[in-house]
């Protein structure tokens, strides 16, 4: 299998001249690694018959146009779970950057599951790339005494956990297992496995199953994980987490309060 790739393209025009260059090429699957690319792929995708597009966490779909999104709820959950049991001063916050993020409502759900008396703050940063807002909002927050932060937003979560680590509180990583930038500070991540949506689509490129749908990806398709916990979570906290995460990925139920 010929894999070719390229980087940084962003405008119509470069998106039209690389889908041209790598149909050119035999290519028959192409991969735009963003919502960007949903819009673009379906006003083409026509006169490309011959070629399966996915794309990620969009809703547009044609014939051979497939969204790929994670159902990230369960996720959240868990990570409500984890941060409602480790928080002292029962206040934990969940810095965010659209609403539409489902580990939000799943964060909640979690944490109200084993701390119902727990606060727990919110806040929106409305752009991926607002690094110095995510900054000031983590300040804020720390000021009224948050002590677990889940910053969901890969461009930022970075900074989040060092700011944590430098006063000696909680994070959890969000997208790759950030458990390096502190290991004590950091006490699990929620990865996506990005590598399974890509393993998925190449399997099933050529028997229809890639044919203008929305598919979601979850702990059930191995695409979904807690990354291993951080000595600072007591043994029996996460043996009750890890019994939670293989009932759900078997039955698909989450604990009930």
């Amino acid at each position: 299998m010929d894999v070719y790739y390229k980087e940084n393209v962003a405008t119509e025009k470069e998106i039209i001249k690389a889908i041209e260059e790598f149909s050119n090429q035999g290519v028959n699957l192409i991969f735009g690694h963003s919502s960007f690319y949903g819009k673009h792929f379906t006003d083409v995708a026509e006169n490309y018959s011959h070629i399966q597009f996915v794309y990620f966490n969009g809703s547009y779909v044609a014939k051979n146009v497939t969204s790929f999104t994670f159902d990230t709820y369960a996720a959240g959950y868990f990570a409500g779970m984890l941060s409602g049991k480790m928080t002292v001063a029962n206040k934990v916050s969940i810095i965010a950057t659209y609403e539409w993020q489902s580990e939000i409502e799943g964060f909640f759900e979690g944490v109200k599951n084993v701390n119902p008396k727990a606060e727990i703050e919110l806040a929106f940063l409305n752009d991926w790339n607002e690094v110095q807002t995510a900054q000031r909002i983590y300040q804020q927050m720390k000021s009224t005494g948050v002590d677990v932060f889940y910053p969901i937003g890969d461009t930022f979560s970075e900074e989040i956990i060092k700011y944590a680590k430098r006063d000696e509180v909680y994070a959890i990583g969000y997208r790759t297992n950030q458990a390096e930038l502190a290991e004590n500070t950091v006490l699990t991540s929620t990865v996506h496995h990005v590598e399974k949506l890509y393993e998925y689509a190449v399997e099933h490129v050529n028997d229809r199953k890639l044919t203008g749908q929305l598919k979601s990806f979850d702990f059930q398709d191995g695409a979904i994980s807690l990354a291993p916990f951080s000595d600072q979570v007591p043994l029996s906290y996460q043996y009750e987490m890890n019994q939670a995460m293989e009932h759900y990925t078997n039955t698909g139920l989450l604990p009930e309060m």
